[in-house]
């Protein structure tokens, strides 16, 4: 199955703003992405995230950790775990901890969640699969970038496009397709 990087976006490429903060992107509420989110969701068997993007759900409440798969959080900090949650605390090799969440994932996706740092280690190693990105329909002018990689990819292929009534459009890629 399939290892995405699913995320959101502004026009000019960020995932955050100056401030690390997404706000730009909550004023567009989650109502007309739901169906789309929960149809991905459903296939997600482990995530892949950095310690930045844990601790913006740890700020955000426990109600905000809506994972019920085992989550790998790579990080070199101690850290506090979310009780009654499969949470594992890694650092070390991106390619390891992914295969790592691979095999706990089974027969569903791995999603790297969040933070460009560890997609774009991911996608360094070719260990990304597909790219879902929606483009928000805003620009940031600076931020975290999408995908902050050491070097060019290979070509990819799009897989499908989704146009949003808020402006937005979804954007799947894959290498597969690509050949």
């Amino acid at each position: 199955m399939p290892v995405q990087y699913y995320v959101a976006s502004s026009i000019d490429g960020f995932i955050a703003d100056s401030d690390n903060k997404i706000d730009w992107l909550l004023q567009f509420g989650m109502e007309p992405y739901q169906e789309h989110y929960d149809a991905f969701i459903k296939d997600v068997g482990a995530v892949v995230m950095g310690a930045k993007t844990y601790e913006f759900l740890l700020d955000a409440g426990e109600e905000a950790w809506d994972f019920e798969v085992p989550a790998w959080v790579v990080t070199n900090r101690e850290l506090p775990a979310i009780g009654g949650q499969d949470i594992r605390f890694a650092s070390g090799d991106v390619g390891q901890i992914v295969q790592d969440a691979r095999e706990a994932a089974g027969d569903r996706n791995v999603w790297i969640v969040g933070g460009g740092s560890i997609a774009a280690q991911a996608a360094d190693l070719e260990l990304i699969d597909e790219f879902l990105v929606t483009v928000m329909p805003i620009f940031l002018g600076s931020g975290a970038p999408l995908l902050p990689i050491s070097k060019a990819t290979r070509p990819l292929a799009v897989l499908r496009s989704t146009p949003f009534e808020s402006g937005a459009i979804e954007l799947v890629y894959s290498y597969h397709a690509a050949g």
